[in-house]
């Protein structure tokens, strides 16, 4: 399982593993305790999690989340030591630590704390996904 087998769906809350297409869509499965099952159809907008990026300064101009993920995985551990409800203060500085050439004006504060609730659900839920991606980023670099 990888970042290309989770989606978000526009809409509802948490994260979903895809489990196979349909000819009008895809179905879903929660990644919580439900393990509820969705038909995702043309009228929901489904979005890969390999396909999503944070908006950096940087030549390239973004971050792919499953690398920004990685960094948080690598530097906290699943502990982000973060309050229970953040400030903007906080969530930004948060942001700026883990992504230091971070785009802060195309960067809300509602997408750090998406950030936030979907590394948790994929820590909790999916934790070889981080360590699996870690592996495949070092074969990479040693090719």
């Amino acid at each position: 399982m990888n970042f290309k087998d989770i989606a978000t769906v526009s809409g509802k809350p948490g994260l979903f593993k895809v489990l196979k297409p349909t000819r009008t869509g895809v179905i879903l499965e929660s990644l919580d305790a439900k393990k509820a099952k969705l038909v995702a159809g043309i009228s929901h907008r489904v979005s890969i999690l390999a396909d999503i990026s944070i908006y950096t300064l940087n030549e390239e101009g973004a971050e792919p989340l499953e690398s920004v993920m990685q960094k948080i995985e690598a530097e906290f551990q699943g502990d982000l030591g973060l309050d229970a409800n953040p400030d903007e203060a906080e969530l930004r500085a948060f942001m700026k630590h883990i992504l230091p050439e971070v785009d802060e004006s195309r960067v809300y504060v509602s997408d750090i704390k998406k950030l936030i609730s979907w590394y948790k659900i994929i820590h909790e839920q999916m934790p070889e996904v981080l360590q699996a991606s870690d592996d495949a980023t070092e074969e990479k670099e040693a090719e």
